[in-house]
């Protein structure tokens, strides 16, 4: 790669995941000057990515979803099927539909960031109109996390449990071995349009998150329940990032924070994708006009929905599992514009507060509303130790083997 400097251009993105992809994408199309720089531009990007039809914008073509999911199931005390088309995006559709042809696209790291000026590690220097850094997020360290263990299962063994097109959204069964005492998690499962379904132990809201080990234990214990028995080299995924990050302030100085680095993960599900992708065309219209891309991406409405999600999110990683089971239980009672308030509107705060209202209202007994709203038990699972890797004979391992690493999803 040359050290020769790149000027003159219009937008410089940092970062080449989805969000970032999809951003110079736009602005190219949209005739704007892009120079993209991340260090690996031809690397298919490694998590599995997932949202609601509904939430992808009109200009995606369908060749982007893997994988469609008609009615996902919640599981809490009964079962609940979302009449909300779902569905699993196709890593490779996804970044087809994205062609950078006409971007300067440069393989490097980038030492500094600033408002207008990019400096990459080999000493190259990118100046533009404005730089937006769409780069993932650091790890968690003791914020609230996203923590998650997924496991890929030929779809012929998975069918027990997920058979073709179906889906588990949030399965809270008691079948994972935790006990009462312990944090709770849920199973994640779709089937990813491969011939494989993921399996994925989830864990949200806990302060610096669920170890690994952990969160494979409590998947190993689902598939057994069902008398799904693994051959040991199944690929597996793991997650693990911060949940709070907030949106950027108006009039900061330095680059235009956009996707899961500008606000855009969603506290309370660990989604960023749809999200930024639905957003995308804000930020570049807003750019082109020479206007403030955060005061458009961030009306007062959205800061208000975000703030409430936090809420969300605070009293979710501080339940028990019954608790959580309860809490979910009264959510998925409510009208579908409510759910989509809480699960994917950027800005719909009035249903947003009616259905966080009557969650908290119904859920039952009474007394558990109090840990929920953080009038008790606010610090219940922080400092909590688990056991180490390989304490519990129940883990499986001895009978299922250790699966080898695949995929590390970071914050995108």
């Amino acid at each position: 790669m040359s050290a020769q400097p790149v000027r003159d251009a219009d937008l410089c993105v940092v970062g080449l995941g989805p969000t970032g992809r999809a951003l110079a994408h736009r602005a190219m199309l949209a005739g704007m000057d892009v120079v993209a720089v991340d260090p690996r531009p031809e690397r298919l990007w490694p998590p599995t990515f997932s949202c609601w039809i509904d939430e992808l914008p009109g200009w995606l073509p369908s060749s982007a979803i893997a994988q469609r999911i008609e009615a996902p199931v919640v599981w809490t005390k009964s079962a609940h099927r979302i009449e909300r088309p779902y569905c699993v995006l196709s890593k490779q559709g996804l970044r087809d539909a994205l062609p950078l042809d006409d971007a300067t696209v440069l393989a490097g790291r980038a030492a500094s960031v600033g408002a207008h000026r990019v400096e990459l590690k080999d000493g190259s220097v990118i100046t533009a109109s404005a730089v937006v850094d769409t780069r993932g997020l650091p790890s968690p360290g003791s914020r609230r996390t996203a923590s998650a263990h997924g496991i890929f299962v030929d779809a012929e063994r998975a069918a027990p449990m997920v058979g073709d097109g179906e889906g588990l959204l949030l399965d809270w069964r008691d079948e994972n071995g935790a006990g009462p005492g312990e944090p709770p998690s849920f199973l994640y499962s779709v089937p990813l349009g491969d011939g494989t379904v993921i399996f994925e132990e989830t864990s949200l809201g806990l302060r610096g998150g669920m170890p690994q080990h952990e969160l494979r234990r409590r998947t190993l214990n689902r598939l057994a329940a069902h008398g799904i028995r693994l051959r040991g080299d199944e690929p597996t995924e793991a997650a693990h990032y911060p949940l709070d990050q907030p949106p950027p302030k108006r009039g900061a100085t330095g680059p235009v924070p956009f996707g899961s680095r500008g606000g855009m993960m969603h506290p309370c599900t660990g989604y960023s994708v749809a999200d930024s992708l639905a957003l995308v065309d804000t930020a570049v219209d807003a750019l082109r006009g020479g206007a403030d891309p955060v005061a458009a991406l961030w009306p007062w409405r959205a800061r208000l929905v975000y703030w409430m999600r936090m809420r969300g999110v605070y009293g979710l990683g501080r339940l028990t599992t019954a608790q959580a089971t309860s809490m979910f239980e009264a959510f998925f009672t409510a009208s579908p514009r409510q759910q989509r308030a809480l699960l994917s509107a950027h800005a719909d705060y009035a249903p947003l507060g009616a259905v966080l209202f009557m969650t908290v209202a119904r859920t039952w007994p009474f007394r558990w509303r109090y840990d929920l709203v953080g009038w008790t038990n606010r610090n219940r699972w922080v400092g909590y130790e688990y056991a180490p890797p390989g304490a519990d004979p129940s883990d499986g391992s001895q009978e299922a083997g250790e699966a080898s690493p695949r995929r590390i999803t970071p914050g995108a």
